[in-house]
């Protein structure tokens, strides 16, 4: 079996309490990272230990990687395997009505159908409401964000308007795991009327980080990490961890934001 070893964002992950965060340095041994999915996907005993969920590329100064660490993280399993299945009984009965998209307005998203829905069902609430207390320090914006990625879909490289939503955003991964990938924005692009600005997101002589994204896993994005950094899910094509392919199927992701 080959050794992994790489230096980890904040990981947190279930115990019998609650959360208990997973930092710094880890060492894990896996046969592939296909078991490292499965392992989180299906394994049938909350381990405390868990494969760092973050690849670093390039040259990063360590101010920059503490500070990057600080504002990207990934909760694993933060739903349950019923608590997916509620959400998506509440949201496909729409989601189904709508076409995917392959030409959104700004050329960010192809694959796509999106809505944003306001009142929830109340066991669906209570979810949401621990993606407040975990990701916020404030209310968030009473519409909360659908988006439906078709297995062919992509999102490509780009940083959110200030104008139209906070610092921070934080979102459940639903029905596959996928890799989120964010590059240092070297040229940044002034903000305009426009809901997201796209510079190119550059890999040679910069610095990056692809971060693996398990089903029904949050992540919670803020900051440093939400506005000097490129961010994008990678297409089926790029889409590889620590050197091993992730599929992406269809992904369908509930966002949070607060206030800008």
């Amino acid at each position: 079996m080959a050794a992994l070893s790489r230096s980890s964002l904040f990981v947190f992950v279930k115990n019998g309490s609650g959360f208990a965060r997973i930092g710094g340095k880890s060492l894990v041994s896996v046969p592939s990272l296909n078991n490292v999915l499965r392992g989180f996907s299906n394994r049938p005993e909350k381990s405390p230990i868990v494969p760092s969920l973050l690849d670093f590329r390039g040259e990063w100064l360590a101010a920059d990687k503490e500070k990057f660490q600080c504002d990207m993280k990934v909760l694993v399993d933060f739903i349950t395997v019923e608590e997916e299945t509620k959400l998506l009984e509440e949201i496909e009965p729409y989601m189904k009505r709508l076409r995917y998209e392959f030409d959104h307005w700004d050329d960010a998203i192809h694959g796509f159908r999106e809505t944003e829905r306001k009142h929830w069902y109340p066991h669906n609430r209570q979810v949401l409401e621990r993606v407040r207390v975990e990701g916020f320090q404030e209310e968030i914006m009473p519409y909360i964000h659908i988006l439906d990625l078709a297995a062919e879909g992509v999102i490509k490289p780009h940083i959110d308007s200030t104008r139209y939503c906070g610092h921070t955003i934080a979102g459940i991964s639903l029905l596959s795991d996928s890799v989120m990938r964010l590059v240092y924005a070297t040229h940044k692009v002034e903000q305009s009327d426009d809901y997201r600005s796209q510079p190119k997101a550059i890999l040679e002589n910069n610095f990056y980080a692809d971060i693996l994204l398990p089903r029904r896993s949050l992540y919670i994005m803020s900051h440093y990490a939400r506005y000097d950094f490129t961010h994008e899910i990678l297409a089926n094509q790029q889409s590889c961890f620590m050197g091993q392919p992730v599929k992406k199927d269809r992904r369908l992701s509930i966002i949070c934001r607060n206030e800008p």
